[in-house]
């Protein structure tokens, strides 16, 4: 008799980590499917240097999106309270990083990209690294789980750690299942990109990013005068 009842304890936890790794999932696209900078970047690496380069980016923004994840999921209360006390400087810091990002792609000229993908093999760690920095100068980011939390009831104070865990990975695993998708896409299309089509994705990529960048920095500035 109590074996039955274990049993059926176990069936319920096992249904109900299923559908919070569903709901993970469902988080884990949302928050990876606004085109912002990080997807004009795995576009652009995607175009320019091929599928690997672009999901790898991918790859690294998942990773950061994985970490406040399970930040916010574990310390929302804390992450909330930091965040709003340093808001303005957060801001500043994430548009400058931006910034720098975007200058770079600007002035990337793709045939010497190119030149150089044939002579020398390029680190996949490099792309990896700076789309994860990229993506993880964003701390606001947060603001958007505490959302995506509370409509889903992702996080509650009934869940267990395995719960929490197997969430968690759902997330990481819906933000990879978003870059698999679209940069098979966005490689479908490649064919139709020549060298000029890769210089003028540059400069539009690199334009976008500015642009964002310096919006978010004079609202910052004018948010603290």
């Amino acid at each position: 008799m109590y074996g039955c009842i274990e049993a059926g304890i176990i069936g319920i936890e096992g249904k109900a980590m299923f559908e919070l790794f569903n709901t993970g999932i469902i988080v884990g696209v949302l928050v990876s499917s606004p085109m912002g900078p990080i997807g004009m970047l795995c576009v652009q690496r995607t175009l320019a240097k091929g599928r690997k380069s672009g999901f790898v980016s991918g790859i690294g923004a998942a990773f950061s999106d994985l970490i406040y994840a399970a930040i916010t999921g574990l310390f929302m209360g804390l992450v909330v309270n930091f965040v709003e006390a340093h808001q303005r400087p957060l801001q500043i810091f994430g548009s400058a990083v931006m910034a720098v990002f975007g200058y770079y792609i600007f002035r990337n000229n793709p045939v010497k990209s190119l030149q150089r993908n044939q002579e020398q093999k390029q680190t996949l760690v490099q792309d990896l690294a700076t789309a994860f920095f990229l993506t993880f100068s964003n701390v606001l980011i947060v603001f958007l789980y505490i959302g995506l939390y509370a409509h889903f009831g992702f996080v509650l104070p009934e869940h267990s750690i395995q719960m929490t865990i197997t969430g968690l990975i759902g997330v990481f695993t819906g933000a990879v299942l978003w870059w698999l998708f679209i940069t098979f896409v966005i490689s479908l299309l490649r064919r139709w990109f020549n060298i000029r089509g890769l210089k003028l994705m540059n400069r539009i990529v690199g334009s976008v990013i500015i642009v964002l960048a310096v919006f978010g920095l004079i609202s910052s500035i004018c948010s603290i005068r």
